[in-house]
């Protein structure tokens, strides 16, 4: 089948038209480098960080970049983007995505006991005679019952598999029973190393290496420092006594799986535009190590944290929050409905945090070697100041068919509902609802204040069965809004018509 002319060319300014605004948002983004650079370097200032580097992710590429102070004191060693940083509990979400990376073998079940792949669980005593076994997501989602062991955990990082072992044979010490609450645990991930060391046959590391770090190409990442190259090594430092005093650095071990990666921007960014590629839902090829639906799955928001009502922004707007833990994930979404998705880390000498807002495309990651450094912060407000300075707007969603199908029916048949009953595009509950002469005489109404129908703008969709679009008028516009029910092809269920504002 040919395609007109009229219509190649239709198709081909559509594609210009939309690489230009790409260009243009790029470049808008881009423009903000110095204003962002001066956020970091004041925050790093203010807060005694040696070191701090920084990169922004735009619709899958690390389109700016930065770094400021040291990697290392004692030899001067400048930080820059290509500097090895511990992440500490930005690891968490790795080791959950080799989680699923197993199960994308079949070798598990998220809802199955996790004694099936740690057998020493079995016999551990629980808080009560009623509590449910521990499962693989209680693990992922910290809902295990564990306490929150911060900063205990933080000192565990190079502890053996036998003495993980031999802490649960002790019997484990819960604050709830499995399934209840959250409450953040990092030993519930070196559990999840260990599972992963079980049922893959090799070290947590090795699995984790071979299927999530090298496919995306994260190729300088590494678990043990003394691996390091010395020139990029970041070290840590406590600001005390007004003086910076170096931490020591731990080795690699089974607690690796809460908090052991040492990673770049450069080499993070990969993963960070891995979560940003699940979003919009597509029919692209899969090209990641796991399913972009299972990366979408890691980022729902499987268990309730808080709710924040009084929540500021670091620019002082208020605007409540709520957040919740996916899987290895933290998630966040705000009274503007501005979804984040990421997670902290903190460790003695590093802090670090990374998020990305799935409907901007855009994506943020800060690394800083003092202990427990706190990026979030600063994080959020450079991505408020970039929005804010780029303005930028969630990313539209596609138009399906039926929905272009079904407004431009729509658009024929107002104002005169001529044969309305007998369309076709109206589902059954539809006029019994409300019927022709009502829905006709609101229309009416409306029309004498923005006078008789000269056209119509193109949809704006809300998702595949729900949008808007205007109906332009001599003196105004009518705000019209309709959704479609689930039937194939799918019928207009709701109908409401409004002013524009």
């Amino acid at each position: 089948m040919r395609l007109s002319s009229t219509l190649l060319m239709s198709f081909f300014a559509l594609a210009a038209s939309a690489q230009q605004i790409q260009t243009e948002r790029i470049k808008k983004i881009k423009a903000t480098l110095p204003v962002i650079e001066k956020l970091y370097k004041d925050y790093s200032e203010k807060n005694h960080f040696p070191g701090l580097a920084f990169g922004l992710v735009v619709d899958g590429d690390l389109i700016l970049s930065g770094a400021n102070g040291f990697s290392e004191i004692a030899t001067s060693v400048k930080a820059t983007p290509g500097s090895l940083f511990r992440i500490a509990s930005m690891s968490k979400s790795v080791t959950a995505m080799g989680i699923l990376a197993l199960r994308k073998e079949g070798k598990l079940k998220l809802d199955d006991p996790a004694y099936l792949y740690i057998p020493e669980l079995k016999t551990m005593p629980s808080l009560t005679t009623d509590a449910p076994p521990i499962t693989v997501r209680h693990l992922l989602t910290h809902a295990a019952g564990f306490p929150e062991d911060n900063p205990w955990g933080d000192r565990q990082l190079d502890t053996k598999d036998e003495e993980l072992i031999e802490l649960i044979k002790k019997g484990i010490s819960f604050s709830n029973v499995p399934g209840v609450t959250y409450e953040y645990a990092n030993l519930g991930f070196a559990m999840l190393g260990r599972i992963i060391t079980n049922v893959s046959g090799k070290p947590y590391q090795e699995y984790i290496n071979e299927m999530i770090l090298k496919p995306l190409g994260m190729n300088n990442t590494i678990w043990e420092y003394s691996k390091a190259p010395k020139a990029l090594l970041a070290h840590g430092y406590r600001y005390e006594d007004d003086v910076w005093k170096e931490e020591e650095l731990l080795h690699d071990g089974t607690y690796g799986a809460m908090g052991g990666l040492i990673t770049s921007i450069d080499d993070f960014s990969k993963y960070v535009a891995f979560h940003l590629s699940a979003w919009p839902p597509s029919s692209s090829p899969e090209r990641g190590p796991i399913l972009r639906s299972d990366v979408r799955e890691m980022q729902m928001p499987w268990n309730f944290n808080s709710l924040n009502a009084s929540y500021k922004y670091p620019s002082g707007r208020a605007c409540a929050m709520t957040s919740a833990y996916g899987y290895g994930l933290r998630w966040s979404s705000d009274c503007e409905g501005r979804t984040g998705i990421g997670h902290t880390g903190g460790l003695p000498g590093f802090g670090s945090q990374w998020q990305i807002l799935p409907e901007y495309g855009i994506g943020i990651i800060a690394h800083a070697n003092r202990t427990y450094a706190g990026m979030a912060t600063i994080n959020m407000a450079v991505l408020d100041t970039v929005i804010a300075l780029a303005d930028l707007k969630p990313l539209p969603v596609k138009v399906s068919n039926i929905l272009k199908q079904r407004k431009e029916q729509l658009v024929k048949l107002v104002p005169d509902w001529k044969n309305a009953e007998q369309s076709g595009i109206f589902a059954e509950n539809f006029f019994p609802d409300r019927s022709v002469s009502h829905r006709k005489k609101e229309l009416d109404l409306l029309l004498a204040k923005t006078g008789s129908i000269t056209g119509s703008t193109d949809m704006n969709a809300e998702n595949q069965l729900r949008g808007t679009f205007l109906l332009k008028g001599t003196t105004g516009d009518i705000r019209v809004y309709f959704t479609l029910s689930p039937e194939n092809p799918a019928l207009i269920q709701q109908l409401d018509f409004s002013l524009a504002k």
